[in-house]
Formats: structure tokens, C-alpha cells, sequence
């Protein structure tokens, strides 16, 4: 396909950057609508705040334990095909979730979106590098891209609130189906074939160790609370997780081509990228939980004024994330990790001390603090986990922190929802939110810390050099791959 590549136009790549982002777009707001639409949902079907967290956490689980699988497969059957399948099984799952019955019919169908949404992000990620192959444009493409997840962050709030008041919970569904549709109707029009040169095998072992271990650890953290920290079946999912984890680590490094290469952690911008990931996305998710059930549970305000003062924040990061995205570029990920990790803090005490959500003004000054922080947290972290790694490694050091980042969020939600839910056990659920959230914000608190601890030694001189070394090394064993498959042959 590379010949059909070089004869788009400037206006045809154009059109397959918008058909790429309106798949963003759908995946993105999916999750900030459905926040804002949380408590009504739980009246609908009298769901406890564990069935609100698996509402959640269903979908980003699955997202988090298929992204890879999804990207490697793309690379190998054609992009295209599997980008198109993601769409259809993205957008009859949003109509099946706008139709369920019960809150178990809603988390399946859930599940589903996401098998459709993991064949979207990073597929949609490889379109956009095989469309733009001249870097500079490459680079605008890519932050043009970047620029719609603030899209959906700002627009997510107010679309969701203004539809959960106007038409109700389900119609949060619908808006997919119209974007969806023409989305696989352009994609099957304008948007080339196209494959890697040589994808990656499947790992079927170590997916599903990956399945399990996220799994377990997700369901053990969210039914902790009801269930109780010993019992037999906590225990039983908690022991699951780490058998899955060790396995994982005795597993992986026997395979040529592993599902996750243990040889980049030995790059410290990698690793840190990969930690950084998870606490911010982590603090993301508990924040947006959070301020949904006080603002809509506690406050008894509707969806859309929930989402009218959840603007700051998204307003902050729709402002900070294109300009986090050029000091990456000028002057490296150090400066946006710094800022992200004190506004992130300064955000989660501000609550955790003084209960900033009591009052007004400093509510909507915490709303700003952290909308601040997240803007300027995503953009380096990308460029963190590849800075160093050969080019043909690039692709799958990005893969890991896109699944880093839902694997955060997933247990941003599981976390803050058990401790919350350990808090207001026996009490008033709205007298009692206030005091039990504390720990909810330090926990925040200390996702913000680490992004700015991490963000401080994982960017120096020192964590360059080891990036450098793990850039060798896997050279080197790549180089010998290829020798001894031509000696083979």
C-alpha cells in the first residue's frame, strides 16, 4: 500500500485525520457523558456505588486489557478492516446499552463498546502515522489529535447534563450512533488499506494473563468494601491477580515477541511514563467520580448544572493540553510534568484540607487547580515512554501507555469508590460524604505528588542515559533476530 499513500492529497489526508478524531471523539465523551449521567442511572435501576463504579469500570477494563491485542492485530490483518469492525461493534453496542434493561444487561453491553473502542484509539493512531509520513505534518496531525480528548473533556459535562435533563440517561448513548455511522461510511470511502511490515505475533498466554490480573484485581478492590477485606472470595480474586502478575513476569521474557517487552522498564523515561500514566489517570477517574456524586447526590443539583460547574476544569484543560503539547516539543516533558504534578497536588489538598467542595469559591478554584494539572499531564507522557526507543519500537512503547492510562482510570474508580463506599457505611449517605471523601482527595493528593516526583526523576540527564542503554540492547537483539532468520533461510 505504500504506493496508494503517496498519492493522497493534501485534502484526502486531511479528511482521514477528521474520520480518525470522530472516533476519538465518540471513545472520549463516552466516558465524560456517562459520569454526569451516573446518579441518574442508579435511581433507574437502584444501583448501589459498586454498580456505579463496575458502569465505569467495565468499559475502561476491557479497554485496558485489549488495546494492545487490538493494535498488533490491525497491524497484521490490514487497519482499515479492523478500524471498521471497531466502529460497527462500538456503535451497535451503544445502541444496545441506550436499550438495557438492568444494570448487569448495562455493564455487558459496556464490556462490548469496548471491544469496539480498543479497535478504534490505536488503530486510528497507526492510520494517522501511515497517512503522515512527512514528520513535521506527522506532528501537527498527532496535535490535532491530542486536541480532541480537551475537546471531549470540556463538551462531555454540558452534552451529558443537557441530555440526562432534557431526554433522560439513555439518549447519552445515541449521540454514537450518527458519529459512528459516518464515521464506517468515510473510513470505507476515503481511508487507505494498509499493514505493518512485520507485525508482531499474537500472545494469547500473556493476554490473558494481562485479562486476569486486571480482572481480578478491579473486582477484588470494587466489592471489597460489601463483601469485607478477608472473605474467602476477596482473598480468592486478590491471590488471582498476583498469581497472574508472576506469571507474567516469568512468561513474558521467554517469548521473542511478548505481549509486553519487560526490557523497557529498564529505561527509566519509559517507566516513569508508564507510572506517571496510572496516577494521573488514576486521580482523573476518582476526581470525575467524585464531583459527580457530590455535586448531583450531596448538593442535589441536576446533570447540567452538575456539568456547568465541572466547566472550569474541563475549560482549564482544554486551554493547557495544546500548550503542554508545544513546551514537549521546545523544551522536553520535565516543565509540563512539574506543573502537572504541583497543580494535581495542590488540587487534592485543597479538598482533602479544607473541604473545598463546601464552599463555592474555593470548589470551583480545586475545579481549576485540577483542570490545570491534567491538561499539562498527557501530552509528555507519550513522548516520555518513547523518548529514546528505536523507531520500530516506538509504536508499542506508546501502546503501553495508552493501556496505562486506562488502567489507571480503572483503578482511580475502583480505589476512590471503595474507600468512599467504606466511609459512608452505616451513616447518611449525604452527611456522611464530606468526612468519608477525605481520604478520597489525599489519595488524589498523592497521584498528583508521584506525577511530580516521578515527573522530576524520569526527565533528567541520568534517566536519558538509561534510555539510551535500553535503546542499544534492544537494537542489538533486534539486529540478531534478523541475522539468525537470514541464516535460517
Amino acid at each position: 500500500m505504500p504506493d496508494a499513500r503517496q498519492t493522497l492529497t493534501h485534502r484526502r489526508r486531511l479528511l482521514v485525520l477528521a474520520i480518525c478524531c470522530m472516533s476519538l471523539l465518540i471513545v472520549s465523551l463516552d466516558n465524560t457523558v456517562l459520569n454526569v449521567a451516573l446518579p441518574s442511572m442508579a435511581k433507574d435501576f437502584d444501583a448501589t456505588l459498586s454498580g456505579m463504579q463496575w458502569t465505569v469500570d467495565a468499559y475502561t477494563l476491557v479497554l485496558a486489557a485489549l488495546l494492545m491485542l487490538a493494535g498488533s492485530t490491525a497491524d497484521r490483518v490490514g487497519r482499515r478492516r479492523v478500524f471498521m469492525i471497531g466502529l460497527t461493534v462500538f456503535t451497535v453496542a451503544s445502541v444496545a446499552c441506550s436499550l438495557a434493561p438492568s444494570l448487569e444487561a448495562l455493564v455487558a453491553f459496556r464490556m462490548l463498546q469496548a471491544v469496539g473502542g480498543s479497535m478504534l484509539n490505536p488503530v486510528a493512531m497507526s492510520i494517522i502515522t501511515n497517512t503522515f509520513t512527512d514528520p513535521r505534518e506527522r506532528a501537527r496531525a498527532i496535535g490535532v489529535w491530542g486536541g480532541v480528548v480537551g475537546i471531549s473533556m470540556a463538551a462531555g459535562p454540558l452534552v451529558g447534563g443537557l441530555l440526562v435533563d432534557s431526554v433522560g440517561w439513555r439518549s447519552i448513548f445515541w449521540i454514537n450512533l450518527p458519529v459512528g455511522l459516518a464515521a464506517l461510511l468515510l473510513t470505507l470511502r476515503y481511508v487507505p488499506e494498509s499493514r505493518a511490515p512485520k507485525a508482531r505475533r499474537p500472545d494469547p498466554v500473556g493476554q490473558l494473563l494481562v485479562i486476569a490480573l486486571l480482572g481480578s484485581l478491579t473486582y477484588a478492590i470494587i466489592e471489597a468494601p460489601a463483601a469485607g477485606w478477608t472473605s474467602p472470595r476477596i482473598v480468592l480474586f486478590a491471590a488471582v491477580a498476583v498469581a497472574s502478575l508472576v506469571g507474567l513476569l516469568l512468561y513474558e521474557p521467554r517469548r521473542e515477541e511478548p505481549l509486553i517487552d519487560l526490557r523497557f522498564f529498564r529505561s527509566a523515561p519509559f517507566s516513569g511514563a508508564t507510572v506517571i500514566a496510572i496516577c494521573g489517570f488514576a486521580s482523573l477517574g476518582g476526581f470525575l467520580f467524585l464531583s459527580t456524586l457530590y455535586l448531583q447526590d450531596v448538593r442535589g443539583l441536576d446533570a447540567l448544572h452538575a456539568g456547568l460547574w465541572m466547566l472550569p476544569m474541563a475549560a482549564m484543560t482544554l486551554v493547557c493540553a495544546p500548550l503542554s503539547g508545544r513546551l514537549v516539543g521546545s523544551r522536553g516533558p520535565r516543565l509540563p510534568l512539574l506543573v502537572a504534578g504541583v497543580m494535581m497536588t495542590a488540587s487534592g489538598v485543597l479538598f482533602a484540607v479544607f473541604d473545598a467542595e463546601t464552599s463555592n469559591v474555593t470548589l470551583v478554584i480545586g475545579y481549576i487547580l485540577f483542570g490545570i494539572g491534567f491538561g499539562f499531564v498527557n501530552a509528555p507522557i507519550t513522548n516520555t515512554a518513547v523518548s529514546g526507543m528505536p523507531r520500530a519500537q516506538a509504536g508499542v512503547a506508546a501502546a503501553v501507555a495508552s493501556t496505562s492510562r486506562q488502567i489507571g482510570q480503572t483503578l482511580g474508580v475502583a480505589v476512590i469508590g471503595a474507600v468512599l463506599a467504606s466511609g459512608v457505611a452505616g451513616s447518611s449517605y449525604a452527611d456522611a460524604f464530606v468526612g468519608a471523601s477525605r481520604s478520597c482527595w489525599w489519595i488524589i493528593a498523592g497521584c498528583g505528588l508521584a506525577v511530580l516526583v516521578l515527573g522530576a526523576l524520569t526527565s533528567g540527564h541520568w534517566a536519558r542515559e538509561t534510555a539510551r542503554r535500553t535503546a542499544e540492547r534492544l537494537e542489538s537483539a533486534e539486529d540478531a533476530e534478523v541475522t539468525k532468520a537470514a541464516t535460517r533461510s
